[in-house]
């Protein structure tokens, strides 16, 4: 099944990225060459969904880990916004801001989508799995929140 425009596809190279983390220190996707990466972009911190979502993540890190995942949350957020985040809901995965959307749009993780049947631009719900050297292994967009972090654990056979 052919790309959609602008989405990334197994093989690809992942785009690389710099962003400040909850604590405003830098993280780059280049940091973790060598481990497999999980990188997951949501909307918005303390809505509902992305809480349920980085729960998901943070209670399942440990297993994770365990296989040679690591794993990154990205959104628009500040991150001061991230850091009320992380505190409020005890969140132990790594959150990272990008309140230009830059990085989101370089995944193709932000633009036109359908939410309560109504069309409207925003970030889209994805999932991207990055391997050792860099390149895409897994492109999953559209993802629901609850319920994606067992399905992503089936699905990598952790």
């Amino acid at each position: 099944m052919p790309a959609t425009p602008g989405r990334l596809a197994a093989g690809d190279p992942a785009p690389d990225f710099t962003l400040p983390d909850a604590d405003g220190n830098e993280v780059s996707l280049a940091g973790h060459r060598g481990r497999k990466v999980v990188v997951y972009f949501y909307p918005a911190a303390m809505t509902p969904g992305c809480t349920k979502e980085a729960c998901d993540f943070t209670d399942n890190l440990e297993v994770f880990a365990k296989a040679g995942y690591d794993v990154i949350g990205v959104s628009p957020d500040t991150p001061e916004k991230l850091a009320k985040f992380r505190e409020k809901e005890s969140l132990r995965v790594t959150l990272l801001a990008d309140p230009d959307r830059a990085v989101l749009n370089a995944y193709g993780a932000y633009g036109e989508k359908t939410s309560y049947g109504k069309k409207i631009t925003g970030v889209i719900r994805s999932t991207f799995v990055v391997d050792e050297a860099g390149a895409i292994e897994h492109a999953f967009y559209n993802v629901r929140a609850t319920g994606h972090v067992a399905k992503l654990l089936r699905d990598l056979a952790v």
